[in-house]
């Protein structure tokens, strides 16, 4: 069950006690309004925090405090959950029933967390230049590496031109534009303004008791500034098309093979529709090697060589993505249009509903035998305001109906498409 209360304001504590792995596992996340403004200097940042501190003024000094806590590991990462962007780290430790003598790395642990939130290493008070410097360009080299994949780059850009006046169009990293713009002093001010005013997430698995753990948070974030807290984060799920008639964009790169990329609203299935039915509909249309993308576009009918469907339920989207010959783009497009009518029609058997609905079971049996499996899962919901468990997603799993995948298949409505093929020859 999952324990959850208020440390700060603004700030809130869950916990999963689970006693099957010798690790702990502790995120710490700000959450904060995704825009392309502050997109880059938020992932800059939380790459910057963890090169240094006061008291650990570089990477080296930090590693050895780790070794000295038994080989702990401390993570930056950045996720991108609808329209909210979360920055943090993920501390993963030895727990201190498998470790000899009365140790405390738990604490340890989290103090060390807390320095890197709290403690960056400065000069006048100021983050470092050089540290900057650098992140900005290691950030602006991840930026520029995203074309290397072709399949990732055309989702990326479907989702920034269906998208572009949404700020769900932003990448979870920011634009290279803004990236260039960092600076030491603007991106210090950055630093100051959003650990004081953003919502903070901090989430613990591990054999504790959560009463400890919040213990031992209160007292190493004991300095977590608070200013006034912004409540107002969100994402807005646009329930039709931007427009009448589907988008359509296309654009030349030096690739051999065609990457289409479709975009879909979820409509109205979004106001009542619950992530169990959502997730069987995605398994039975086209996620997954049982879908009915993969068995008709790309195995029965050879019109791409590969065809999937994912969602992001949080803002109420559905992508598929195809790998298709140039000269196939009409057919594989109207082919994966073909599917989803036929599910919207209920032209499908229970032998496929029943696959789907044991696709979606057996994820969520794998949810909780990984760390940030759960991680994943929890945060999710979290960030939804749902606190619904893998093994609460299985029971209501069984009174999925027919009635209901069709109900979501007809609420599905063509936003844009997004076409990346070869370069024209002379």
């Amino acid at each position: 069950m999952l324990y959850r209360k208020e440390l700060f304001p603004g700030v809130y504590f869950s916990a999963l006690r689970d006693d099957r792995f010798k690790t702990g596992y502790l995120a710490t996340r700000l959450l904060t309004q995704l825009s392309r403004e502050k997109a880059a200097e938020n992932a800059a940042l939380v790459r910057v925090l963890v090169r240094g501190t006061a008291s650990l003024p570089d990477m080296r000094a930090i590693a050895a405090r780790l070794e000295g806590l038994y080989g702990a590991s401390i993570s930056p990462g950045v996720q991108k959950f609808g329209e909210i962007q979360a920055i943090g780290f993920s501390t993963v430790f030895t727990e201190d029933r498998f470790l000899p003598g009365e140790t405390d790395v738990l604490s340890e642990a989290l103090k060390l967390t807390a320095e890197l939130w709290l403690s960056p290493n400065t000069r006048g008070g100021l983050l470092l230049p050089a540290y900057v410097s650098s992140e900005k360009e290691k950030l602006i080299q991840a930026m520029d590496a995203m074309k290397n994949d072709r399949r990732g780059w055309a989702l990326r850009r479907l989702i920034e031109n269906m998208c572009a006046y949404e700020d769900y169009a932003v990448s979870e990293i920011g634009c290279r534009e803004e990236a260039e713009n960092i600076h030491y002093v603007k991106l210090t001010r950055h630093y100051r303004d959003l650990i004081a005013t953003s919502p903070m997430e901090f989430f613990y698995i591990g054999s504790e008791e959560p009463a400890r753990v919040e213990d031992a948070l209160r007292e190493a974030f004991f300095l977590l500034p608070r200013g006034e807290i912004d409540t107002e984060i969100g994402t807005d799920i646009r329930m039709n098309s931007v427009e009448e008639q589907p988008r359509y964009f296309a654009e030349e790169m030096d690739v051999t093979q065609g990457n289409l990329a479709m975009g879909f609203r979820l409509g109205e299935c979004m106001e009542d529709t619950d992530d169990v039915t959502l997730r069987t509909f995605n398994n039975l249309f086209g996620a997954g090697p049982s879908s009915r993308l993969f068995r008709n576009v790309r195995e029965k009918m050879s019109l791409c060589y590969y065809a999937s469907s994912a969602l992001d339920a949080h803002k109420g989207i559905m992508t598929v993505s195809s790998g298709i010959d140039f000269d196939k783009y009409d057919a594989a497009r109207e082919e994966i249009l073909a599917q989803l009518d036929a599910v919207r029609r209920g032209k499908f058997g229970n032998d496929e509903l029943e696959t789907a609905k044991a696709g979606v079971g057996a994820y969520l049996q794998l949810v909780p035998d990984s760390l940030p499996g759960m991680d994943a899962f929890y945060t999710a919901q979290i960030v939804r305001g749902m606190d619904a468990s893998p093994e609460d997603y299985r029971a209501l799993l069984e009174d999925v109906t027919r009635e209901d995948v069709i109900r979501v298949a007809q609420s599905v409505e063509l936003d844009a498409v997004y076409f990346l093929r070869g370069e024209a020859k002379e």
